[in-house]
Formats: C-alpha cells, structure tokens, sequence
C-alpha cells in the first residue's frame, strides 16, 4: 500500500525559505515521477512542482519559478521541496502526490506572514 508522509512545514517571515520533505514508502519509488501541490481554503488543489522518476526532468508553475526547487533521493525515497524567497501568497497547505498511483500524503501546513 502506498504512503507518502510531508513533513517540514512552519510558519516563516516573508524572504524566507522552508524546506519541505515526503518520505514514500509501499510502491517502486525509482519509477515513479512525482509531485507537490497546494492547497488554501476554498481554493482547488494546484501543482507546484514536478519530478520525473529519475530526476532529470522538472516542472514549476509559473508563480513559483526561480524560488523553489524539486529533488528527489531515490536511495532515500524522498522528494524535497526547497522553497526560497517565500511570499505570503505561497501560504497553503501542501501535499505530495504520486502521479502514476493517484495516491496522496496528509500534508504539510506553510505560513508565510511577518
């Protein structure tokens, strides 16, 4: 059964920068592309980011591009989220997403206010 667990969330001032992280377990981590996405009230689900399996190919929405950054361990089956220069418009909470399985974790809360 797959899991994935966010952890790395907080509350920070804008300009600041967070680093959130899921652990996946219960599926071949390798060869599966993944994702982050975020979420406010009232508000759909949006991707944030996205990672191939192997790492070599990302996506970023546009609001985030030049701030955040994606990568993935596959020795570790771990996929980060560095997320830099932070805005109070990135506060949301944000969840990790397997692609292929549709499967997603709890999520992870990130305040950004000063």
């Amino acid at each position: 059964q797959a899991q994935l667990k966010e952890s790395g969330g907080g509350v920070v001032e804008p300009g600041g920068s967070l680093t959130l992280s899921c652990a996946a377990a219960g599926f071949n981590f390798r060869n599966a592309d993944m994702g982050w996405y975020r979420q406010t009230p009232g508000k759909e689900r949006e991707l944030v980011a996205r990672i191939s399996s192997g790492g070599k190919s990302t996506y970023y929405t546009e609001p985030v591009k030049g701030r955040f950054t994606i990568s993935r361990d596959n020795d570790k089956n771990t996929v980060m989220l560095q997320m830099d220069h932070l805005k109070p418009e990135d506060s949301a909470m944000y969840f990790c997403h397997v692609i292929f399985l549709n499967v997603w974790g709890q999520g992870t809360q990130v305040t950004v206010s000063s």
